[in-house]
């Protein structure tokens, strides 16, 4: 095996007195490739165990889409050790430990957390459900009206499904786009035989990082892993087909007419890769129009004009490409109106440098709201194990801290220029009827 450790996810400041505690995640290499790495809290009073394979729903076909969310559901369902999945459940929430799951576009997770010193348990329970689940194909047919029932619950929440229309305005069919859910009919699809290849296949040792954050040490979580973590496959996973940030669908902009009371506004434009140098700049720029209730649009559209009672703007980052997006709750009376004002602040972005003021309290905002997000076991367990499945690195906090701070005017304004276009803004709204071709002429996307 190779150990090494990462750089320090807390340094020592020495403009502090004392200077702050040294957490620093170490790595160790197992034989086939799979990473364990650990992120000590001596303090803590508790573990936090995550399995990260690098297996979402990118990796999906046409036919199986779904599968990398189903399988997730499948893993919970029984074991040969534990054969059904209130034994799995007990053996965790028996210690006082809560365990889950979740899938996301080129990852899903597997994780627990329990008190320290239920680790082994902890551990063996993962590793259990990861190389020995029985995918009982009565199970797989029981399960399938769950997950379907779960892809009608996300339809019937407006403030939800509209981020998977806007999906599909900005990536039109192509995996990014695919709800990661699948659909009633690819689950309907979906056989014990597709599961055993998507784990055989995606779930492999070099794919795959085991995270452990909390009151524990990196040799003892390594003799573990090594006892129980060794039935990955070596073999490298399949490359996910690219995505062309340039090319945009031919129609950007999705409705679901519906009759309820508030339209759910989502527009977003593509927006930059996981690893691209102006990550920082984006984030400041985010916090500047979107973050909280002193950020632009916030006081643009809710307070000065009463647009709406929620507005805001997110970031999110894949291998490849990107999403800078505006949500917004709106009445369905104030869609168009709101739609223009928010196009309007993007605009302002691109020509207007943002002040000292203004820029100060944004970096404060963002890296006081990053640090914050960092307090428990749990949270530390997910970064580092996210971080060096998807970025190869874990980059220490102070190293994050100081590009944040080092962001300039000049570079929001670049990076403002660089993604906020409106020939490339893309629409999704659930909600009442409203007047379609003015919002298509709004963003000059004819239908």
């Amino acid at each position: 095996m190779i150990s090494h450790a990462a750089a320090g996810i807390l340094r020592p400041l020495s403009h502090l007195n004392g200077g702050v505690l040294s957490v620093t995640p170490e790595i160790t290499e197992l034989k086939g490739g799979l990473r364990v790495v650990t992120t000590p809290m001596p303090t803590a009073q508790s573990v936090s165990v995550n399995v990260f394979a690098g297996a979402g729903a990118r990796g999906e076909t046409e036919r199986t889409k779904g599968v990398a969310h189903f399988l997730e559901h499948m893993m919970f369902k029984g074991t040969t050790e534990r054969p059904t999945a209130i034994v799995i459940a007990e053996a965790i929430e028996g210690a006082g430990g809560v365990l889950n799951a979740y899938t996301a576009k080129e990852l899903t997770c597997y994780w627990n957390h329990v008190p320290y010193d239920q680790l082994e348990l902890a551990m063996t329970v993962l590793a259990d459900m990861f190389y020995d689940s029985l995918l009982d194909p009565e199970e797989i047919d029981r399960e399938r009206t769950v997950v379907k029932q779960e892809i009608s619950r996300g339809k019937d929440q407006p403030g939800s499904y509209v981020g998977e229309l806007l999906g599909r305005a900005v990536y039109g069919d192509h995996q990014m786009g695919w709800p990661t859910t699948g659909t009633e009919e690819s689950v309907d699809g979906l056989q014990r035989d597709d599961f055993v290849d998507w784990l055989q296949t995606r779930y492999t040792a070099p794919n795959t990082v085991l995270s452990v954050a909390g009151n524990t040490g990196h040799q003892q979580v390594v003799a573990l892993a090594e006892r129980l973590f060794a039935g990955s496959p070596p073999a490298a996973a399949p490359e996910n087909v690219g995505v062309n940030g340039d090319k945009l669908p031919a129609d950007r902009v999705v409705f679901d007419e519906r009759p309820i009371s508030q339209s759910n506004i989502a527009l977003g434009l593509p927006a930059i890769a996981r690893k691209d140098p102006d990550r920082y700049a984006l984030m400041i720029l985010n916090a500047v129009l979107g973050r909280g209730m002193s950020s632009r649009l916030f006081k643009e559209v809710r307070e000065r004009r009463g647009l709406a009672y929620s507005v805001g703007s997110s970031v999110s980052r894949y291998s490849d490409s990107g999403m800078f997006v505006v949500s917004a709750g709106v009445s369905p009376e104030n869609v168009l109106e709101t739609v223009g004002v928010i196009l309007e602040e993007l605009e302002k972005m691109t020509k207007e440098a943002v002040g000292a003021e203004e820029l100060q309290k944004a970096k404060d905002y963002t890296v006081g709201s990053f640090r914050l997000s960092l307090e428990s076991s749990m949270a530390l367990g997910q970064r580092a194990g996210e971080s060096l499945l998807t970025l190869g690195e874990i980059e220490p906090v102070e190293s994050v801290v100081a590009r944040l701070r080092a962001v300039t005017a000049d570079d929001v304004i670049r990076v403002a220029q660089r993604i906020l276009k409106r020939e490339r803004a893309a629409l999704a709204i659930v909600g009442p009827s409203v007047d379609e071709p003015a919002l298509r002429d709004l963003l000059g996307a004819a239908g």
